[in-house]
C-alpha cells in the first residue's frame, strides 16, 4: 500500500489558507490561561535537548511552559514556572539556554531573570535564581554559548521599586551560571537594541528604526565596531535576525506592514550586504516576526501568515513550505499570529507559537527538499531494491494537489491515489520486483491539465 504524508488538523480550527509540504504533529493550547482583550495568551517558544529527548519551552501571559517530546511527536507536560508578572497584559516572554539551564524573561510589568535548572527533566523544573532589579523587564535575550556570554536587549532594571530608564543592552558572563556578571552596557548611540544573533563573539543588533549594527566582542567589556547598516531598502523596524550556520548567509526582517525579508550575503570579516528580498503577502501588508536559518532554509514565524518555510539557494528564496497557524482573516491588523519559531531539534522537527492558537509541534523533510530535481518528476532511489522508501517529488513545490497512479508491466493499474497539500509522496516497502510506470496528473496555473509519466525499477 502507499502511505502518504497526511496533514492532521486539529478539529477546533478553521485553516483558510492551508498547508503545504507540513505534516503537524501536535497542537497544545490552554484556554483557562489569562488573556486579554486581543485573545493573547502565548508568546515565545524554545526547544532544549538533553539525554536523547527534546524538550518544548513555551511562553504564555502566566509564565513559562515545559513539555517533553515524545519519539511519537506528542507534547508532554514536564512542568510551569509562573512568572514574576502574571498578567493578562503580558504579551513578551523571551528564552535561552545554557548547560542544563533555562533563561526567563518578560517585558513586562515588575518582572525579573528566571534561571531555571532543567537536569530533572522529564519529572520537573526547579527556579534557581531570580533577579528582578537588574532585570526588572527586558525584550529578548540571546546567549553565546560558546563563549558564557548572554546578551540582555532592551533592558530595564527597576530602581526603588521603579522601573527604571532603557538600556539598549547589557552583556553579562556566564562564568557562574545561576549568577549573571555584567561586562557591557551600550552601545549608546542608539535608543534600543531589539533583538541579536552572536556567534564566535560576532554580534549582528538589530536596532530599531536605527538600522542593523554589527560587534566584535572577543572583549567583552570593550568591543569592537565593524559595520552600521543604517540606511537600505525597503527599511522599516529591524527587528530580529538570523546567520546560517556555515555562516555565509544572514535573513533578517522589519516588524513593519509590507516590508519584505532580506537575504543577506557575510564576507569573511563580517560585512553583511543585502542581496535579495522576499516575502509572502507583502503586498497585502503582512508582517514577518522571528527567524531561523539552516544553510538552505530560512524559517519564518510570519505573524497572520503562519509558519513560511523559503528555500535559499535560489537568488531570491521561494516558499516550498508553510503552514497557516492563524486561520482568521484580519483585515487590518497583521500581528496576531505565528511568533516564536524553534527548528533546531536534531529530530528536525519543528516547534511554532502562536499568540491566540499555542503551541505548534511540526515535521518537515528538510532531507527531500534539500535536492534539487532537474526533471518536472523525479523518482529516487530509482532503481531501488524491493524493501525500500520511494520518494515521488514533483518540481514545482507551489502544486499543492495531484492525482498519482501506478501501473505494472502489463498495463494493469495497481495503486491510485489523490495527494493533497504536498508537492511529494513517499511510498514505503510496497512493491515487488517490477518495471512500473507513474502517471501524474495535476493542473498548472492555467487550470489546464498536465500529465507526467516516468517509469521505476523495484529489483
Amino acid at each position: 500500500m502507499i502511505r502518504l504524508l497526511l496533514l492532521i488538523i486539529v478539529p477546533t480550527l478553521s485553516f483558510s489558507q492551508g498547508a503545504q509540504n507540513i505534516e503537524l504533529l501536535d497542537h497544545w493550547k490552554q484556554d483557562s490561561l489569562v488573556v486579554n482583550s486581543s485573545n493573547v495568551r502565548y508568546n515565545e517558544c524554545y526547544g532544549y535537548e538533553s539525554n536523547g529527548i527534546e524538550y518544548a519551552i513555551a511562553g504564555s501571559t502566566e509564565g513559562t511552559h515545559f513539555f517533553q517530546i515524545t519519539n511519537g511527536g506528542k507534547l508532554e507536560s514536564s512542568g510551569f514556572v509562573e512568572g514574576r508578572h502574571n498578567s493578562s497584559m503580558v504579551v513578551h516572554r523571551d528564552f535561552a539556554t545554557y548547560r542544563h539551564y533555562a533563561y526567563a524573561v518578560c517585558d513586562e510589568g515588575k518582572s525579573s531573570l528566571q534561571i531555571i535548572d532543567l537536569s530533572f527533566l522529564p519529572d520537573s523544573v526547579h527556579v534557581v535564581s531570580e533577579n528582578d532589579t537588574v532585570f526588572a523587564r527586558v525584550h529578548n535575550i540571546f546567549i553565546d554559548t560558546a563563549n558564557a556570554l548572554l546578551y540582555a536587549c532592551s533592558i530595564s532594571p527597576k530602581i526603588n521599586d521603579v522601573i527604571g530608564g532603557l538600556q539598549s543592552m547589557q552583556v553579562f558572563s556566564l562564568s557562574d551560571p545561576e549568577n549573571p556578571a555584567l561586562v557591557f552596557t551600550g552601545p549608546n548611540d542608539v535608543i534600543e537594541v531589539h533583538d541579536a544573533y552572536v556567534r564566535n563573539n560576532i554580534a549582528y543588533l538589530n536596532c530599531g528604526f536605527d538600522g542593523l549594527r554589527v560587534y566584535d566582542f572577543s572583549t567583552p567589556s570593550t568591543p569592537t565596531f565593524l559595520q552600521n547598516m543604517t540606511f537600505y531598502q525597503d527599511q522599516g523596524y529591524n527587528h530580529q535576525g538570523w546567520l546560517s550556520p556555515d555562516g555565509k548567509t544572514y535573513v533578517f526582517g522589519d516588524e513593519t506592514n509590507g516590508k519584505r525579508l532580506k537575504k543577506c550575503s557575510v564576507t569573511s570579516n563580517h560585512q553583511v550586504t543585502i542581496d535579495n528580498y522576499f516575502g509572502t503577502n507583502f503586498l497585502e501588508n503582512s508582517v514577518p516576526h522571528n527567524i531561523v536559518l539552516s544553510n538552505n532554509f530560512a524559517y519564518v514565524a510570519y505573524y497572520n501568515e503562519g509558519l513560511r518555510i523559503y528555500d535559499l539557494r535560489t537568488g531570491t528564496p521561494t516558499e516550498v513550505a508553510f503552514y497557516d497557524t492563524y486561520p482568521k482573516e484580519e483585515p487590518l491588523f497583521k500581528m496576531k499570529g505565528a511568533w516564536g519559531i524553534y527548528p533546531n531539534f536534531s529530530s528536525g522537527r519543528i516547534l511554532v507559537s502562536d499568540r491566540v492558537y499555542g503551541v505548534f509541534l511540526f515535521d518537515f523533510r528538510e532531507d527531500i527538499f534539500s535536492s534539487s530535481p532537474s526533471d518536472d518528476l523525479t523518482i529516487y532511489p530509482n532503481p531501488s531494491s524491493t524493501g525500500t522508501s520511494i520518494t515521488l517529488q514533483l518540481s514545482d513545490k507551489t502544486i499543492n494537489s495531484f492525482n498519482l497512479s501506478i501501473y505494472d508491466r502489463l498495463g494493469r493499474i495497481i495503486q491510485s491515489e489523490d495527494v493533497s497539500q504536498m508537492s511529494y509522496i513517499e511510498l514505503e516497502k510496497i512493491l515487488q520486483a517490477g518495471i512500473y510506470t507513474v502517471k501524474v496528473t495535476h493542473l498548472d496555473y492555467l487550470n489546464d491539465e498536465v500529465i507526467l509519466i516516468k517509469k521505476f525499477i523495484v529489483y
